[in-house]
């Protein structure tokens, strides 16, 4: 049957470890010592670990720098804002709608904790925005959304593709909404992520940078959730992985990726010191192959197997823990070598 069941709030006929990732039957209590997915608990102690607050983090010097930023990086930087702004709302309701149809309860326990970051992350914009802008300001870069027509391009890709899933929850849309919603984000937000880590390198607004590093570990490791979810339906669902879908995702990849590309060319153009948008180009195709293999698909661009920016593995994927950003220098001016990797393919 390709129509998902809603999770029923208690089912006493049920096991407590659940038959089935959907459609499946449980009591709905959460025992951590009996279910399912062995890696379910693990992955909660992580998510738990990796709790933080924009509160945590100094925004002095990023307050002074602002208004020192050239037209173009201060641009650049409200209208990201607003982007990431739009896009983690979004994500928080999804992961709401996902949780209703897991009939796994360490997997629903999960996708709440997950929608809860989501929250700290919108949290997180308005906190940077209410520091280095006026209300006035902050009240537009939370509108541009409505009026830029690339926002609006890239937003109606992922709001209609949630939407199939949403408006006809089957099996086929679940697992196509986990496609957009590793887009989402494992690449919609990257271009975004490269412009203030080039900011960071080069001592500008860094305690925002820092923010944007818990974001981004944040959405690293959603993706990573959403992809065990996503492999664990075709292995309880096998024939529902078609030729169809496997086109569908390398297409929607491809898709995506040129969508991110037109985008990076507006916030980004030749126009920012230190980031040339050829790079920027090559390493969202990089970026688009790896996450679509990493669900499965072929990757929809021929090559591309390296990362170009190699100075960015530096700022995106340092396991900070909870140590405080101005204590860690390493991140400020540690270089990329074989030890840390430039994560290929």
């Amino acid at each position: 049957m390709n129509e998902l069941k809603e999770r029923v709030l208690i089912d006493p006929t049920a096991p407590n470890k659940s038959t089935g990732i959907i459609n499946g039957k449980s009591s709905n209590i959460l025992n951590w010592d009996d279910v399912r997915f062995s890696w379910a608990y693990p992955k909660y102690k992580r998510m738990l670990g990796n709790f933080w607050t924009p509160f945590e983090i100094n925004m002095a010097k990023d307050i002074k720098q602002f208004p020192m930023l050239s037209e173009k990086e201060q641009e650049s930087f409200l209208k990201i804002i607003g982007l990431l702004a739009l896009l983690d709302s979004v994500q928080t309701d999804y992961a709401g709608k996902v949780a209703d149809y897991l009939t796994d309860s360490s997997l629903n326990a999960l996708m709440i904790i997950l929608a809860q970051q989501e929250v700290v992350h919108n949290h997180s914009y308005s906190y940077v925005l209410s520091s280095i802008v006026s209300k006035k300001k902050q009240d537009e870069v939370f509108d541009f959304w409505k009026n830029d027509s690339i926002l609006q391009k890239r937003n109606d890709f992922i709001t209609n593709g949630y939407k199939g899933f949403v408006e006809a929850p089957t099996i086929d849309n679940f697992l196509k909404s986990i496609v957009y919603d590793v887009i989402l984000e494992g690449l919609f937000f990257y271009s975004g992520f490269a412009f203030f880590y080039n900011l960071a390198r080069n001592q500008k607004m860094v305690a925002t940078s820092t923010m944007i590093n818990y974001i981004n570990r944040d959405e690293q490791f959603h993706v990573g959730l959403f992809e065990k979810i996503f492999k664990e339906v075709l292995h309880e669902n096998p024939s529902y992985h078609t030729e169809e879908l496997l086109g569908f995702g390398r297409d929607t990849f491809k898709q995506a990726a040129l969508l991110e590309i037109e985008w990076g060319r507006e916030i980004i153009g030749n126009e920012i010191e230190g980031l040339l948008m050829k790079d920027l180009e090559d390493y969202i195709k990089f970026m688009a192959n790896k996450r679509a293999k990493q669900l499965g698909f072929e990757p929809p661009f021929e090559g591309y197997k390296n990362n170009p920016l190699k100075w960015i593995i530096a700022y995106q994927e340092v396991d900070r823990g909870k140590t405080d950003f101005f204590e860690q220098k390493s991140r400020q001016y540690t270089k990329t070598s074989d030890a840390n990797g430039f994560d290929e393919l």
